[in-house]
C-alpha cells in the first residue's frame, strides 16, 4: 500500500513538473498554478494531496454504500418506500445514507486565536476542538426523529461531507453521484438483495467502515456475495 501510495506521488509530481510549463484546464494545473498569498503548492505537497484524494474518494464512499446497504435491510419498510419509487427518493436516500453512515468518524483542529465562540462556548488560541459526525448528525436541535432511517427525509442539514465553508468536501458531488448510480443499479437488478451476519467492523478510530459484509439474493437464479 505505502508503495502504491508512492509510485501516485511521484507520477503526480511528474506531471506538475509538466503542467507548470504547459498548463492546461485539468485539475493539476489548477493546483500548479493556484497562488494564496504568494505561495504555490509544492510538487511534494501536491503529490500528498492526491494520496489524500484517492483515500477520501474511496474509502468513504463505499463505506457509506456498504452502511446504506446494512441500513435498508435493517429497514425493510423503508426499503419497499425506495424500491417503489427510485428516481423520485434517491436523492433524499443518497443523503440519507450518508448522515446515517457518517463514513468518517472524527476531525480536529487547533483554536488560532482568542475568543472564537461556538454555540455559546468561547475558546483560547491552542484549544483543541473535535467534531464527532455521528453525534452531529443525530443531534435533536436540527433532525426530527434523528434515530429513524428515512428515505425520504427533508430537510437533512447532516455533515456528512463536513460542514459550511472552504473546507467543505470536495468530492461531495462525486460521492453523491456514485452512491445513487450504484443503488440505482443494484436495486433494479437485484431487488431483493439483503445483508445477512454481523458485518466485520474495520477497527479505526478515524473512519467508520465495514471490511467485509455478506449479501444475498435471489434474483437471477440466486447467489451469495
Amino acid at each position: 500500500m505505502l508503495g502504491s501510495g508512492q509510485e501516485l506521488a511521484s507520477m503526480v509530481e511528474e506531471m506538475a513538473k509538466e503542467r507548470q510549463l504547459r498548463p492546461g484546464t485539468d485539475l493539476i494545473s489548477a493546483l500548479v498554478t493556484a497562488e494564496v498569498e504568494g505561495d504555490h503548492l509544492s510538487p511534494q505537497e501536491l503529490g500528498s494531496f492526491f494520496i489524500l484524494l484517492v483515500v477520501a474518494g474511496n474509502e468513504t464512499t463505499r463505506n457509506a454504500i456498504a452502511h446504506g446497504l446494512l441500513a435498508l435491510t435493517d429497514h425493510p419498510d423503508e426499503r419497499r418506500r425506495l424500491l417503489a419509487d427510485l428516481d423520485r427518493l434517491m436523492p433524499t436516500a443518497v443523503e440519507e445514507i450518508v448522515r446515517w453512515a457518517s463514513p468518517v468518524i472524527h476531525f480536529r483542529r487547533t483554536v488560532r486565536r482568542d475568543g472564537a465562540e461556538i454555540d455559546g462556548r468561547r475558546f483560547a488560541e491552542g484549544d483543541k476542538v473535535v467534531l464527532w459526525y455521528n453525534s452531529a448528525n443525530r443531534d435533536e436541535s436540527v433532525f426530527d426523529d434523528p434515530y429513524r432511517f428515512d428515505v425520504g427525509r427533508q430537510p437533512n442539514d447532516h455533515v456528512g461531507f463536513g460542514g459550511p465553508g472552504p473546507h467543505f468536501c470536495l468530492g461531495a458531488h462525486l460521492a453523491r453521484r456514485e452512491i445513487s448510480v450504484m443503488f440505482s443499479e443494484l436495486l433494479r437488478r437485484l431487488p431483493d438483495i439483503r445483508a445477512v451476519g454481523e458485518p466485520e467492523v474495520l477497527r479505526s478510530s478515524f473512519i467508520n467502515g465495514l471490511k467485509h459484509i455478506r449479501a444475498d439474493f435471489e434474483a437471477g437464479g440466486g447467489g451469495t456475495f
